[in-house]
């Protein structure tokens, strides 16, 4: 009888990735206990849970279409490592996780290496926004879909893709546990003291080109209010070039690191500033209103401001249909702009209160409250490998 466990390889190449795979992985093993191993790609968060990545994810976040041609050798090749790691390890089931561009070649490299290993994808790329082909283009290269968008299915079903709605790992953030008098003791700030929190992204090309606007708003607004409290949660993958580049700021500010001192410094907010992102909906969980700031390289924002079909860029906004949060793209995410929109918000308790209660309403939209995703994940991985082995079995004979 074999004894070995199900081997399951997780590939995660971004910081929110990461998050999803860690918390997959968890889950697999409160149902596998120790019957199931993990192989594969990803950050700090899946180390912990057993993943041991052959190398740092960090090198494959790419932002933008002139990066991501320059970035293409260093794709191809990390894609190449990935798949020669499946023929080492021979793993039961892949899930690929976000990572549009990545984990495609992941996948057209794995079909070699065995073509009967099950592919499951974990996050579809936007087709509902833009290039709807991409559909057809994934259908033809996984055997299913994790969505974690109710209205994903039929877009990808149309091309055959069997999918599977688990809803969004970002609804379902824990805050617990999380203390905002832990963190205000640690920053030295007061009880009803204001508390500006700072998200520039998590890959080096956000915080290349979203952080010094960020920084800009920054000075103006302590130029202003020198009591404020400015505090910065760095996602593991761009932790050192964040705290880098905050050295050289006029104006100190507190850099946290960890998932405990992140969700402290969430439930602590009076305000947040935050890069365009699955962080977003997590700030809205934490009920803080927040000015969303995204850049581009000038080319991609010139392609996809022709592509893209939807009025707004973050998640709960298009839920609402519409802008509950203040979206400054490219031009508009300035200095000057972003400060007077967060400068709003600090002075005005009405008005947080008003976008705090839409952006829950607009949470409600997108599935908060339901399941957890990354038990409904586990279960569909399982399903899929169920599935693939019971079609592979032989048939007895009468």
């Amino acid at each position: 009888m074999d004894e070995r466990p199900l081997t399951v390889m997780l590939v995660a190449a971004e910081a929110s990735g990461d998050e999803r795979g860690a918390g997959l992985a968890r889950a697999l093993k409160r149902r596998l206990g120790e019957g199931v191993r993990f192989v594969g790609v990803g950050g700090s968060r899946m180390a912990a849970e057993g993943v041991e990545s052959p190398f740092d994810i960090a090198q494959l976040s790419v932002l933008g279409l002139l990066e991501g041609l320059m970035a293409y050798p260093r794709v191809v090749r990390r894609a190449g490592q990935t798949a020669a790691l499946a023929g080492r390890e021979r793993p039961d089931v892949a899930v690929l996780i976000d990572s549009w561009g990545f984990t495609l070649r992941v996948a057209q490299r794995l079909r070699r290496v065995d073509p009967n290993l099950p592919l499951v994808k974990y996050v579809g790329p936007q087709v509902w926004a833009t290039r709807p082909g991409r559909a057809k283009t994934l259908a033809q290269a996984v055997d299913h879909l994790l969505s974690i968008h109710a209205f994903d299915a039929p877009y990808f079903e149309a091309e055959g893709l069997e999918t599977t709605f688990v809803g969004n790992s970002a609804l379902s953030l824990d805050f617990s546990q999380a203390d905002p008098a832990r963190l205000r003791e640690e920053i030295g700030a007061g009880p009803d003291d204001q508390i500006l929190l700072v998200l520039p992204g998590s890959r080096p090309a956000e915080i290349e080109r979203v952080l010094p606007p960020f920084a800009d708003a920054v000075d103006l607004l302590k130029a202003d209010r020198p009591g404020l409290h400015v505090v910065i949660p760095a996602a593991p993958t761009v932790a050192e070039m964040v705290k880098g580049q905050v050295a050289g700021w006029r104006h100190r500010v507190q850099v946290v690191e960890g998932e405990g001192p992140k969700l402290d410094a969430m439930k602590a907010a009076t305000v947040a500033l935050a890069c365009s992102g699955t962080v977003t909906t997590q700030m809205a969980l934490a009920g803080a209103p927040m000015v969303v700031g995204y850049r581009i390289g000038p080319v991609t924002y010139a392609i996809l401001k022709r592509l893209v079909q939807t009025r707004f860029v973050t998640l709960f906004n298009i839920a609402a249909d519409a802008e509950v949060a203040p979206e400054l793209l490219q031009h508009d995410c300035n200095g000057p702009a972003l400060a007077a929109e967060v400068a709003r918000r600090l002075d005005d308790e009405t008005l947080r209160r008003a976008q705090i209660r839409a952006q829950y309403a607009a949470l409600d939209k997108m599935g908060r409250g339901g399941p957890d995703p990354d038990d409904a994940a586990a279960e569909a991985v399982l399903r899929v490998l169920a599935a693939r082995r019971s079609t592979a079995s032989p048939t007895p004979s009468s």
